[in-house]
């Protein structure tokens, strides 16, 4: 009968040192990648990580800084136009404090050439209206109907040049305009006041003739 060994048989050690991997060897490796572990771990936990928390440090801080940065360009948005806006307002305040310092404002000076131009007449002193009225002490000179129809004269232009003025319109006749001339001298608003001439037109599209003139003098500013 044939016999079968089925127990593994043991090798020979052969001589000379050879490949064999002794349990030496295993620990000398062992400790090698225990080592390597341990300067890689001294690495991460005494260089790596502080580099790592220091940079996000500084990250932190520079989005915080953007944050701010964009914040104050937000509120600095506008910023010129506010400025300018602010020195417009300036010079209008100061222009409407001259005007209320003076003795007379544009808005007072068309009033009262309203007034002129209707039946209530001219703003006078009391000394002026002694001698623009037929009572005595009055003056010829100065004196105007108070009658006088104002419709039969308008105004075309009224131009104010540093306290001069000049004033263009028409009228029915010659003596409308003496009667405007009187009543504007006779005004606490208007003073030198002179007619500056005249001349006789006809309007072809209405067929009627009129007179245009002038008249200048001095605001009371």
């Amino acid at each position: 009968m044939i016999k079968i060994n089925l127990l593994p048989e043991r090798k020979a050690k052969r001589g000379g040192g050879g490949g064999g991997f002794e349990q030496g060897d295993a620990k000398a490796l062992f400790a090698g990648v225990g080592a390597i572990a341990a300067a890689a771990a001294v690495v991460f936990f005494v260089v790596d990580m502080p580099k790592r928390s220091k940079l996000a440090d500084v990250q932190k801080g520079n989005d915080a800084l953007a944050i701010e940065i964009a914040d104050r360009s937000a509120k600095l948005q506008g910023y010129e136009e506010l400025k300018k806006a602010k020195e417009e307002s300036i010079k209008r305040a100061e222009a409407i404090q001259r005007l209320i310092s003076t003795k007379v404002v544009p808005a007072h000076m068309l009033h009262e050439l309203g007034k002129v131009l209707t039946a209530s007449g001219p703003t006078m002193t009391e000394q002026m209206a002694k001698l623009a009225g037929s009572g005595p002490g009055s003056d010829p000179n100065k004196r105007f109907q108070p009658e006088w129809e104002p419709s039969h004269v308008w105004i075309m232009s009224f131009v104010d040049t540093s306290g001069t003025f000049r004033l263009d319109g028409g009228a029915q006749s010659e003596s409308d305009v003496t009667q405007l001339s009187k009543r504007l001298a006779a005004s606490v608003y208007f003073s030198e006041v002179t007619p500056a001439g005249g001349e006789r037109m006809f309007d072809k599209e209405n067929g009627f003739n009129y007179y245009m003139f002038t008249i200048t003098g001095k605001l009371a500013y």
